[in-house]
């Protein structure tokens, strides 16, 4: 297929994922002004039904899909051709290429009418606007330039946050937004960007080259931040257009076969089991070879210009399925969930309302005492499952603390060959030249940095998948939960209504739960912002993110890295005392290592006790989040049922109620929010057809 009609069907598809996006926020804004307007008549009829929560999630869903994007994270290492494949996908050259990883910027590229660039500071000062044409002169340095500067670890912009290009794009006008990151090696744009957006992101596009097949770096950061964590990533191979170039004979066809096989088997070996989903290999629908150059120079002279030969199609075609069939599918059936739970709380407000229009005073407060039991056994619910998220909260922490203790005093036992493959050469007259050693010192607390985030990284996956188990253990119990919860509510409608209420058939277990069950088990993310899908099971709340970012909050690696500075000085007298010339490099370099480890153990006991604190409560604080949640939204049932009581006794007793009037009132009120909700159901059913 050309790349004209694969961009085509891509983009028909986004539009249309677009137009069902805007749709369904549309009907969400409707059944949010219906209940509103619905509980202000109320107050003055029969009394208001307590639908504040079903207001709240209803207007918060419309609004995250209003401005729902799909984000795309592009990573790569310094002179993979990030900037390259981006202006090639855009159709210009409007990206810097030749941006070293320690002057690069965050940059964002999302949809505006106007092409402009912002530039927002660390500072708080005031974001600069500039045009595209200002970006690359301000923010792009000579390579020797950047080299240097990457050396004496400075940045070339230090003030700056992140830049925010905008551009009138029919990709970003569809709804997706694009994130441009600093190379692989800056360590700590990589700390912050492991720690940050690639959890808040749809999908990775990671950036290699066919020249330089996954080399150390690229490898130490897929196994440290990429592999567990269930991220989506595409790989893209940039500059297969070379692999020709570098033959002796470019015209022979089975030399050319033979490179392109032996590079395939490279990858092949290193990144199959990130393109493991499920169980099921989908190494073809995630790996890709591509020339982002070829691509550009053809886009630049023409914008529909095909593209056969340069990989984009088969890409374009990989991603719009990923987008469109998986991830907008996923978002829009919680749309659905959310949907089907207002109507249903509507209906039994409703079907308890109508039995209650009739009556005395003494009768309904008869009825309301009646079920004061049952509204115990709701509080004793709650409580109960308060308890557990306090226990698994409390075990959890200990859990996790300890864990990390062990981690950083067990880390001297590997140091001597898990450090060899991050130390900077030695050169002879390092350690006699005082400039040479102080730009050694430099590369070695690089050195020494990259290799302490990657450890923390590979832990912090370890404390993942502990927190990991245990939200699935609290979803099965809010399940449980939920259903005793259930239970009760039916108790309580059939006591006020004096009606049997026969067990639904509903075909998924979401329609019978209460909606704060849903959302404990993480089936209702939609209504709470979280449209990655990053947090565990779904769930309302971005644990990983607190959990990840304590990492850089609690100062872990600025710890350890302030212990190397009190080292440094013990490492540098140890070296210098070798003497020059008695010493091959690969001795210095051995030597180097063991003087290092053992001073490094001198103070892993005092980091590990200084951080158990700090690893505790950020652990704590991830449940203690959860909890505050999910009462919340059990307290907010509770009180809604109650209020609707309350209501409807306080107007018995002001005025007489027109039953007709109310009848009529509440059965439109039934309809229009039931009518909204198939309007949900029709277009997600749509949806699947449509891009199916």
């Amino acid at each position: 297929m050309s790349y004209k009609m694969e961009t085509k069907s891509f983009l028909t598809n986004l539009e249309r994922v677009a137009e069902v996006r805007a749709d369904v926020a549309n009907a969400f804004s409707k059944i949010a002004e219906i209940l509103q307007e619905s509980e202000t008549a109320g107050a003055k009829k029969s009394g208001q039904l307590g639908l504040d929560r079903e207001i709240e999630d209803t207007q918060k869903a419309s609004q995250n899909l209003r401005h729902g994007v799909f984000r795309l994270l592009v990573l790569g290492d310094m002179k993979r051709g990030k900037s390259t494949f981006l202006n090639a996908l855009i159709g210009e050259n409007i990206l810097p290429s030749d941006v070293n990883p320690c002057t690069a910027l965050l940059t964002v590229l999302r949809y505006g009418p106007e092409k402009k660039v912002t530039v927002y500071f660390k500072d708080g000062k005031s974001p600069q606007e500039l045009d595209f044409k200002s970006f690359k002169q301000n923010y792009t340095i000579p390579p020797s330039e950047a080299k240097q500067l990457e050396q004496n670890q400075q940045q070339a912009f230090p003030d700056v946050d992140y830049a925010v290009l905008e551009y009138p794009l029919s990709l970003l006008q569809k709804g997706v937004e694009i994130v441009d990151s600093p190379g692989l090696n800056d360590t700590e744009s990589r700390n912050e960007l492991s720690l940050g957006y690639i959890n808040n992101c749809h999908a990775i596009l990671f950036v290699m080259r066919a020249s330089q097949p996954c080399t150390l770096g690229e490898r130490r950061y897929l196994e440290n931040y990429i592999k567990g964590r269930g991220l989506s990533v595409f790989f893209l191979i940039n500059a297969w257009d070379q692999v020709r170039e570098s033959l002796i004979d470019p015209d022979d066809e089975e030399e050319l076969q033979d490179s392109e096989t032996r590079l395939r088997q490279v990858f092949k070996a290193n990144l199959a089991e990130y393109c493991v989903v499920d169980g099921h290999d989908i190494y073809e629908e995630r790996v890709f070879e591509i020339s982002a150059i070829q691509a550009l120079r053809r886009r630049i002279k023409d914008a529909v210009a095909s593209l056969e030969g340069t990989g984009f199609s088969n890409f374009l075609g990989a991603l719009n399925t990923f987008l469109t069939q998986e991830r907008a599918v996923s978002e829009l059936r919680q749309a659905r969930t959310l949907a089907r739970q207002t109507s249903t709380r509507v209906r039994e407000a409703i079907a308890r309302r109508i039995p209650l229009l009739d009556g005395d005073v003494n009768e309904l407060k008869q009825r309301i005492s009646s079920v004061e039991p049952e509204f115990k056994a709701l509080t004793n619910i709650r409580d109960r499952f308060k308890d557990e998220i306090k226990q698994v909260r409390d075990s959890k922490a200990r859990a996790i603390a300890h864990s990390f203790r062990t981690y950083v005093l067990n880390l001297g036992n590997t140091f001597e060959s898990d450090f060899l493959t991050y130390q900077p050469d030695i050169k002879f007259g390092d350690f006699i030249d005082k400039g040479k050693r102080e730009n050694f010192e430099a590369r070695f607390r690089q050195a020494f940095e990259q290799y302490i985030n990657d450890k923390l990284s590979a832990w912090s996956l370890t404390a993942e998948q502990e927190m990991n188990g245990a939200f699935i253990q609290l979803a099965k119990s809010a399940s449980q939960y939920g259903s005793d919860y259930t239970k009760v509510t039916t108790k309580i409608t059939e006591k006020l209504t004096g009606q049997k209420i026969q067990a639904g058939s509903n075909s998924l277990p979401e329609d019978s739960s209460p909606a704060w069950a849903n959302w404990a088990m993480g089936l209702v993310s939609l209504a709470t912002g979280n449209l990655a899908g990053a947090a565990l099971m779904g769930a309302g709340f971005d644990w990983k993110n607190i959990l990840l970012n304590m990492v850089a909050v609690i100062g872990i690696s600025a710890a350890i890295s302030t212990v190397f500075g009190i080292i440094l000085g013990p490492i540098t007298l140890a070296l210098v005392g070798l003497g020059v010339g008695l010493f091959q490099a690969d001795r210095a370099r051995i030597e180097v290592v063991k003087v290092t480890k053992k001073e490094l153990v001198k103070y892993l006991p005092q980091v590990a006790d200084q951080q158990w604190q700090p690893i505790h409560d950020a652990v704590k604080e991830c449940f203690d989040a959860y909890d505050r949640e999910v009462t919340q939204r059990i307290d907010d049932d509770i009180k809604s049922r109650q209020a609707e009581l309350d209501n409807l006794l306080a107007q018995k007793q002001s005025h007489e109620i027109n039953r007709s009037s109310e009848l009529e009132r509440l059965r439109k009120l039934e309809s229009d929010v039931s009518l909204e909700a198939r309007n949900i159901e029709t277009e997600y059913q749509d949806l699947l057809i449509a891009v199916g």
